[in-house]
């Protein structure tokens, strides 16, 4: 009961802290939004003069009394404005606006995945797409500081787990995997690190694997970074439950396995490997292979 209750409270700070993350990548696709529409409604200024001129010399009776010197009005209507410019960047603007849409729509998703109430018995839950979803949600947290990367498995089989809680790990690993990299202190200024995440198929289970390029984990106290409430943050930092719920959650709550390889200034390894377990009680189709991947705007790469 307790575990439950310190799994729940992590989960709500997890959601809280990403609070603020998530609303600034839902706020630069509307950004685009916002400024492609305005693109659109002076492109539509400009074009009305075009558009009358040209209804006028359609509709102007009698039939048959065009000449060069009636299109001169159109002629130069046309010359102002600028059509063939509007005809080029139009498209454009519609394609990125509906790419932020999309972008948009994909957050949402993930967030209300990573947030709904946990079922109470594992499910079959494709793992390569809790891993998409947690770096979608989680993406402001790592994106200043390093360059992410995924290797799925396209062949890796539907685990039965309890998913909310997967996720949950998943996120405090790539979480200090960014803190890692930032707190890395021969870093370069502006250079970016490098985490990759990772899932295959190992015997009767799979494996997933968080690795980054931080400061790597001291020799002299990696046997403790499961034990509860350790840490090497400052007052306020961090309460050091971090890793001991990601540890009661793979190891207690789903017979699997978590280790660590670390090297002091090159980084670490995080490696969970989880059975494919039994059958859920009310055994289900193994979900859709959806993939909820991020869709960088122009100005950004993942």
């Amino acid at each position: 009961m307790i575990q439950a209750q310190l799994n729940h409270v992590q989960k709500m700070e997890s959601i809280g802290h990403l609070a603020a993350g998530i609303a600034h990548e839902i706020n630069t696709p509307i950004h685009f939004i916002g400024s492609n529409l305005q693109f659109l409604q002076e492109v539509f200024k400009n074009l009305t003069p075009l558009l009358e001129e040209v209804s006028t010399l359609v509709h102007r009776p009698p039939p048959g009394t065009l000449n060069s010197k009636s299109l001169d009005p159109l002629k130069k209507r046309y010359e102002e404005s600028e059509l063939d410019y509007w005809v080029t960047e139009m498209p454009l603007s519609i394609h990125q606006s509906l790419e932020g849409v999309e972008q948009v729509a994909k957050i949402v998703k993930a967030v209300k995945e990573f947030s709904h109430p946990p079922p109470e018995e594992k499910t079959w839950v494709d793992l390569n797409r809790a891993v998409e979803n947690t770096v979608l949600v989680s993406r402001n947290e790592w994106k200043y500081v390093a360059e992410l990367e995924t290797d799925l498995d396209p062949n890796l089989p539907p685990v039965a787990c309890l998913e909310d809680q997967i996720k949950q790990v998943l996120l405090n690993l790539i979480v200090n995997a960014a803190h890692a990299i930032e707190e890395r202190k021969d870093r370069p200024a502006h250079q970016k690190g490098q985490i990759t995440l990772s899932t295959r198929r190992e015997g009767d289970g799979v494996e997933i694997r968080v690795s980054d390029s931080g400061q790597g984990i001291p020799k002299a106290i990696r046997s403790k970074i499961f034990d509860p409430f350790f840490t090497t943050k400052e007052v306020g930092q961090g309460t050091g439950q971090g890793l001991a719920i990601t540890h009661a959650i793979i190891v207690n709550k789903h017979g699997g396995t978590i280790t660590v390889e670390s090297e002091e200034g090159r980084g670490s390894t995080f490696r969970i490997r989880l059975p494919l377990g039994m059958a859920p009680k009310e055994p289900a189709d193994p979900p859709p292979a959806e993939v909820v991947r991020p869709l960088p705007l122009k100005s950004e790469t993942l």
